[in-house]
């Protein structure tokens, strides 16, 4: 994907709006890091991105976050950022703004992005980092090209984390992050916590453990990553289900749990979690939404469709 950037603009070829999709950890934004540091020439020549992924300091170059303690990038962020880009570059590179993640714009920050991905001033170039690209608009995909970063194999993830923090066993914290390296650094720390999680899990299904008291625990943690974390539970047991499990680690589901569970309701189970997961942070109350989750696992999903309309509003509060 480096060569294929660098191609691009050697031809004059480089887009003006540009996302950055792919899943957490699999390296979006040390390749923005690295397109920076090339357009503004600041990196020497074929070098290749690097983690971690530290933004440069330059005048022409806007890095734009949620503010500390906040998970939305405001429209007052956005207005000051485009007020910004019309100034005149310090330098003959032009200006250069990244937005991340791109998905925590507001609906309004969005909109009033638009007019200027369409048209940004002078030689601008915007980068939208999303870790989840569904959560934009329409408006805003439409006026970007998309470069989807992908997680690499597993065996070069592997022997990358093995050079980057030798004997330790990395399979299972890649496992549990999906194939993303750079997020199974931090997800090792959690190898033990999500052990937990799956026990917690098979023990619901089974009768033994509430599911409320587990709701209530699992919504001290991060809610992208319990939820994340169900979506590849309920993806290893279609999978088991199926015939097709290729690997079962971290998963506390028993087989007689899953024989009584209706595959088609467990597509449905995580179309729901999948939708939640969709949704921007804090739209929902988090502790409701995983009892909720929770005790339809506890009933075999066999209510599945009935406890979460699609056509209903998803569980509201604060998160």
């Amino acid at each position: 994907m480096a060569s294929a950037w660098q191609a691009s603009t050697v031809a004059g070829r480089a887009p003006h709006a540009v996302m950055l999709s792919g899943s957490p950890g699999v390296g979006k934004r040390s390749l923005a890091a690295w397109i920076v540091r090339e357009r503004l020439a600041l990196t020497p020549a074929n070098a290749l991105p690097v983690f971690p992924a530290e933004p440069p300091e330059h005048p022409d170059l806007y890095w734009l976050r949620p503010p500390e303690g906040k998970r939305t990038i405001s429209i007052d962020q956005i207005r000051q950022l485009v007020a910004d880009l019309s100034l005149t570059s310090h330098g003959r590179r032009g200006k250069i703004a990244v937005i991340e993640p791109a998905d925590a714009m507001t609906s309004n920050a969005s909109n009033s992005l638009l007019k200027t991905l369409e048209e940004p001033p002078g030689d601008t170039l915007i980068l939208l980092i999303a870790d989840r690209a569904g959560r934009l608009p329409a408006t805003v995909l439409s006026r970007c090209q998309r470069l989807n970063v992908t997680a690499p194999a597993e065996l070069a993830s592997l022997a990358w984390l093995g050079k980057l923090q030798p004997a330790t066993n990395w399979g299972a914290a890649l496992s549990l992050v999906g194939g993303a390296p750079l997020a199974a650094i931090a997800a090792q720390e959690r190898v033990a916590h999500t052990a937990a999680m799956a026990r917690d899990f098979g023990a619901i299904a089974e009768g033994r453990a509430s599911p409320i008291d587990t709701a209530a625990r699992w919504a001290k943690d991060d809610p992208e990553f319990v939820l994340g974390w169900i979506v590849r539970q309920v993806q290893r047991c279609i999978h088991r289900v199926s015939g097709t499990a290729p690997d079962a680690t971290d998963l506390g589901v028993s087989e007689t749990v899953l024989n009584r569970i209706d595959r088609r309701n467990l597509f449905c189970y995580l179309d729901i979690i999948n939708g939640l997961r969709g949704q921007p942070a804090g739209t929902f109350n988090v502790q409701l939404t995983l009892e909720s989750l929770l005790i339809d696992w506890a009933r075999g999903l066999v209510r599945c469709g009935q406890r979460f309309n699609p056509e209903v509003s998803l569980p509201s509060g604060a998160g």
